[in-house]
């Protein structure tokens, strides 16, 4: 079979099914076939070996080019043969696109795709009984059973220990439906039957030699056995997960250590926490709330003190369940009786200076009984009930850089990687800025419709307080400059005059702007004006090391009236825990932190002793106290 140009390996061709190979080779044989190809390079159709032409005897011998030598597993091809080996292979894909949907639509209308779909119902409704019905019935009709049916099977029955009841999609952080599967599964005899059901299916999954558990029947079980009272059990399937290969979630360690902290064993606590430490999983507020509160109520202050600072660390602002713990810790007899009545000036300089400003880590100052208040902070970080200004503790530009460069990483990103290439070089040839402005925000705060004048005037007040004077990036998405408002007169005539001073960016329709403004004020190390708390699942993708931190220092509030745009800059302080050189501590809550009502702080200070005259509070009501609110915070945990 005489052939042209180019080369196909063999084996790709292997690929395809006989008859359309045997087609193509018919066609090609066919078609070169005439003498026109008679001087080029031949293939054996058996042996798929490359023979040298034969020259013509009646002219005069010239030297010839040698091809270059083949692999016997390679093929010359034809522009004509690629177009029938695409077509093929679009053939193929279609063939076995089909002959997916086809498998699929058999395994969906199987006796197990059936129970597959009654199983993920109940998993949405929360229905163990119903669930364990469905298995009982499968297994006497014989019905072969997956781990994606077991786990199914396993969530069910380890619903009761989760720290937070996950209802399903749809569902999920309804007061309603968690009521009632509180109410469903609160009830002993469920929970009970449930444990016992959960190790019986586990031990059939351990007996079927077709089914390989993974993490999430290994987390469920250390759910079921937690449930059981045995939080050594939980912990030793989490380290049967490393054994196995597989890394560990924050989910498979949240039986045991809820478990161990339950039962006061705070030793063995610690040990999960260091083992979570290990393998790279970091905690959150739930979990570092239920140490802080066994740690309180065992009156071990030095723990105590060691995790307000890794909340202060990774956590920042406390939800309300952790702050009542705090504050009970602060109240309890254990707290009074700690501290230092003496301590070394310049070395608690020292380590404030080394920890970057806002904490020293030299243990607790100070004896005597603690003054335990609510209270919030002027404009300039001054505390009012206490009068001890916060400070304000900086951010590495280092830690600017590598965040603008993590966020081209996300998949948003990702994604749109063309337009935002394109935005970049539109940045860098017309920044840098003193600010950007969330024109979506501006224009429609306080706004029935669209207001482009209320933009200008934020526009205007910016550049007042801009050290360059220059007019701020304004990002606006593409439907708004090319709206009905947009083309009243007056709002064109702003438009154009944005775009002159190359400060308008509009974002092009399907885009989401926010991710626009975000990139753009990072990467300026500007201000940003806007009054989004950035607060919904975006943002929950950039985590909570960093940008907590970025936005606090960044973010420009705005209030309209009469008279025009009121800035409100961001805080000469920092919104964080700190830990004063006198031994005083400031925390801060969620509750506030917006323009009508300010955050509130917990401000624990040492009183006198004379002032505290029977003011103590006893071991029991202490724990009782706290314990109530841990198990908040984990209830909680699922919703934030």
């Amino acid at each position: 079979m005489p052939l042209m140009g180019g080369t196909l390996r063999a084996h790709s061709l292997h690929l395809i099914i006989p008859s359309l190979r045997l087609r193509l080779l018919g066609h090609s044989i066919k078609h070169f076939s005439s003498p026109a190809f008679s001087t080029d390079f031949a293939v054996s159709s058996q042996r798929h070996s490359v023979e040298r032409p034969v020259g013509n005897p009646t002219k005069p011998r010239t030297k010839q080019i040698k091809p270059p030598k083949r692999n016997q597993t390679e093929l010359v091809q034809t522009p004509l043969n690629i177009m029938n080996a695409r077509s093929l292979d679009a053939a193929v894909k279609e063939k076995e696109a089909k002959s997916l949907k086809q498998k699929r639509r058999e395994y969906h209308e199987s006796p197990s795709g059936l129970l597959q779909r009654d199983l993920d119902q109940c998993s949405k409704r929360g229905n163990t009984v119903r669930a364990l019905e469905l298995y009982d019935s499968a297994v006497a009709a014989g019905i072969p059973l997956s781990i994606r049916h077991y786990n199914c099977l396993l969530y069910l029955c380890s619903l009761p220990s989760s720290s937070g009841i996950n209802i399903g999609e749809g569902d999920s952080g309804s007061d309603v439906a968690l009521k009632d599967a509180e109410a469903k599964f609160n009830d002993s005899e469920v929970s009970n039957m449930a444990v016992e059901r959960g190790f019986e299916i586990y031990k059939r999954i351990c007996e079927d030699p077709d089914v390989e558990p993974n993490e999430a029947t290994l987390t469920s079980m250390a759910r079921l056995a937690a449930m059981k009272g045995d939080p050594h059990l939980a912990f030793h399937l989490v380290k049967q997960m490393v054994k196995m290969g597989m890394p560990p979630k924050l989910r498979s360690y949240g039986p045991a250590l809820y478990g161990f902290c339950d039962k006061l064993n705070v030793e063995m606590a610690h040990e999960v926490e260091t083992h979570m430490d290990t393998h790279g999983v970091i905690p959150e507020e739930a979990e570092l709330a239920s140490l802080l509160c066994a740690n309180a109520i065992k009156g071990r202050s030095d723990h105590v003190y060691r995790l307000l600072h890794r909340i202060r660390t990774l956590i920042r602002q406390v939800s309300e369940p952790t702050a009542e713990i705090i504050q009970s810790w602060f109240q309890s007899d254990a707290a009074a009786a700690v501290g230092a009545s003496k301590w070394d000036i310049q070395k608690i300089k020292q380590g404030i200076v080394q920890g970057g400003g806002g904490w020293h880590g030299q243990g607790w100052l100070g004896t005597g009984q603690w003054r335990v208040e609510r209270s919030v902070m002027s404009e300039d970080g001054v505390c009012k009930n206490c009068r001890e200004k916060l400070v304000c503790i900086d951010i590495d530009p280092s830690e600017t850089e590598g965040f603008a460069r993590s966020l081209m990483d996300l998949p948003y990103f990702k994604k749109n990687r063309f337009e935002f290439s394109r935005f970049k070089e539109w940045l860098k040839k017309n920044g840098p800025f003193d600010a950007v402005i969330d024109a979506a925000n501006v224009g429609l705060c306080n706004q029935r419709e669209f207001n482009f004048s209320q933009i200008n005037s934020v526009i205007k007040r910016i550049m007042e307080v801009s050290p360059s004077k220059k007019m701020p990036l304004v990002i606006l998405h593409a439907r708004r400059v090319y709206d009905e408002i947009a083309a009243a007169p007056k709002n064109r005539q702003l438009i154009e005059s944005w775009k002159r001073a190359n400060c308008l960016y509009y974002t092009p329709k399907g885009s989401n702007d926010d991710w626009y403004w975000l990139y753009a004020a990072v990467c300026n190390k500007c201000l940003l004006v806007t009054n989004d708390e950035m607060r919904d699942h975006l943002f929950q993708l950039l985590g909570t090391s960093f940008f907590p931190r970025w936005k606090e220092k960044h973010q420009v509030r705005m209030t309209f009236s009469h008279r025009g745009p009121t800035l409100h800059m961001p805080p000469p302080y920092s919104i964080v825990i700190q830990e004063s050189e006198s031994g005083s501590w400031h925390i801060p809550t969620t509750t506030g932190d917006d323009l009508e009502m300010p955050r509130q702080w917990i401000c624990a200070t040492r009183e006198t002793s004379k002032a505290v005259a029977g003011g103590t509070t006893s071991a029991r009501s202490d724990a009782d106290n706290m314990k109530g609110r841990t198990q908040r915070v984990r209830k909680l945990s699922q919703f934030w």
